[in-house]
């Protein structure tokens, strides 16, 4: 069976859905995840999202530091050099590369960064099904807040590498998630 990843609207039931109104950007991609009776918690979803990267993203991160690092923006590289996934605790005020984790529910983690240029927020939403019948869903949305040009710029050649790589990410973290969720 094929996973299919959609791209939908932001989740009504997202942590971000209350501030829509104030991002200048948003998008949301969400895929089915064949979990059975397992208990996904937000840890495991974030532990997925940090090792889900695929090689050429990480390759085109790197070249996005080397760029930005010139304007005096942040790189992450200050933080966490080699990110082991058992090292994560993923609490509320955590850094992780250039990500900060900003709140976490029971089903939903919160990650992103306050720069000059732009505020970021990424929202991995888990929805467990209602019903037997239905399968559960991981939908990873975006959000961007421009504060100047500066903002609009950098993120004009960002977002169609970033329509790319979430969908692929995404794909992976299922994939990771419901091996794990094996007997």
């Amino acid at each position: 069976m094929t996973m299919k990843i959609k791209k939908t609207e932001l989740p009504a039931k997202s942590v971000l859905s209350g501030e829509k109104s104030f991002f200048d950007y948003t998008d949301s991609f969400r895929g089915d995840v064949l979990n059975g009776e397992r208990n996904i918690s937000t840890a495991d979803i974030g532990r997925a999202f940090f090792t889900s990267t695929p090689q050429w993203g990480k390759k085109m991160f790197d070249f996005r530091n080397r760029i930005v690092k010139i304007f005096g923006l942040k790189t992450g590289k200050e933080r966490n050099e080699s990110l082991r996934p058992e090292d994560l605790h993923l609490e509320i005020g955590e850094q992780v590369g250039i990500f900060t984790i900003f709140d976490k529910t029971d089903h939903e983690i919160i990650l992103g960064e306050n720069d000059k240029h732009l505020d970021f927020r990424v929202s991995l939403l888990y929805d467990k099904a209602k019903h037997s019948t239905e399968a559960d869903s991981l939908t990873i949305s975006t959000t961007v807040k421009y504060h100047n040009r500066m903002g609009k710029l950098y993120f004009l050649p960002v977002r169609p590498f970033h329509r790319l790589i979430v969908p692929v990410m995404l794909k992976k973290m299922i994939a990771k998630l419901e091996y794990r969720s094996e007997p």
